[in-house]
């Protein structure tokens, strides 16, 4: 009788799990910026939740979401450091948002490559107030009990995050700009055309390539109109003849696939806003690529 009534609530722990899995996978990504990591705080989630005593547990999706944010938080305090050692820019993993726009979350928010890297100056509890509160539409009762502080000083966090924010991004456009921006900017990349570059890309434009120290990317930021354009007409004739493109869809925005040869080499995608683009983002790392695209053909 006790096996019976074991498997029965074990059966029943599983279906919560999996129920609130999406919105758990949420959090955890946009706090740490990697779906590898992701999965593997799910995994400590789902283990110290089989181990737990359910049987005061009323909302089990609370209980989860509390045990999934301060894995998070530990572990991205941890990351902090390992990143440190990271060669060349770091930039978030990212992940196919098609089948789910806002993965798993209320709202799209804290999705978007740029956000997720402006997110990575924060620290983990502000980074956690600000995804709980912004994307998940938390109330701020339940955001505080989470961070196990108080209601106040969870306010001031979230609107720590946002001024934050809002003092590094300047207004985005459109998805429909967004769109064309990318298209006339891959244009002009492809053919090494300096003055229709010169026309698409923001002044202050950082171009960004995450190779792990893997592959050719450059390692560090290339940073100004004059460095960006120089760098990417220099790289046109190298890079894009044999080039494949596939148009995706990455953290929300359309992003490019580039591929050599049938394999993956980059995933391109760019933040813009009225001044035209702002960042370009080469993900180059294999490590971060193959998640990406296994998931795009699963």
């Amino acid at each position: 009788m006790h096996a019976e009534a074991g498997a029965d609530s074990l059966d029943r722990a599983t279906k919560a799990f999996l129920a609130a899995r999406p919105q758990l996978f949420g959090i955890a990504y946009r706090m740490l910026g990697s779906a590898v990591e992701a999965e593997d705080i799910l995994q400590d989630a789902w283990l110290r939740w089989q181990n737990a005593d359910r049987s005061d547990i009323i909302e089990p999706a609370a209980f989860l979401a509390t045990i999934t944010t301060r894995l998070a938080i530990n572990f991205a305090q941890s990351a902090r450091v390992r990143r440190e050692s990271y060669v060349g820019p770091w930039l978030p993993e990212p992940v196919d948002t098609s089948q789910d726009p806002q993965m798993g979350a209320e709202r799209a928010e804290a999705l978007e490559m740029a956000v997720l890297l402006l997110l990575e100056k924060l620290n983990p509890v502000e980074r956690a107030a600000y995804v709980l509160r912004e994307a998940f539409d938390y109330p701020y009762q339940q955001v505080a009990e989470i961070l196990q502080t108080s209601q106040a000083n969870t306010r001031q966090l979230v609107s720590r995050a946002r001024k934050h924010l809002a003092a590094e991004r300047r207004e985005r456009v459109s998805a429909t700009d967004h769109q064309r921006l990318l298209e006339v900017f891959l244009a002009a990349a492809r053919t090494g055309d300096l003055a229709a570059l010169e026309d698409v890309l923001a002044a202050d434009v950082v171009s960004y390539s995450d190779g792990g120290g893997i592959r050719g990317a450059s390692r560090i930021p290339v940073v100004g109109l004059p460095h960006v354009t120089k760098y990417l007409v220099a790289f046109a004739p190298r890079f894009w003849p044999e080039a494949g493109i596939r148009w995706v869809e990455a953290n929300g925005r359309p992003a490019v696939l580039v591929s050599h040869g049938g394999d993956a080499v980059a995933l391109l995608s760019v933040d813009a806003s009225a001044e035209g683009i702002e960042q370009i983002m080469w993900v180059m790392n294999p490590d971060k690529l193959s998640p990406y695209v296994a998931s795009l053909s699963s």
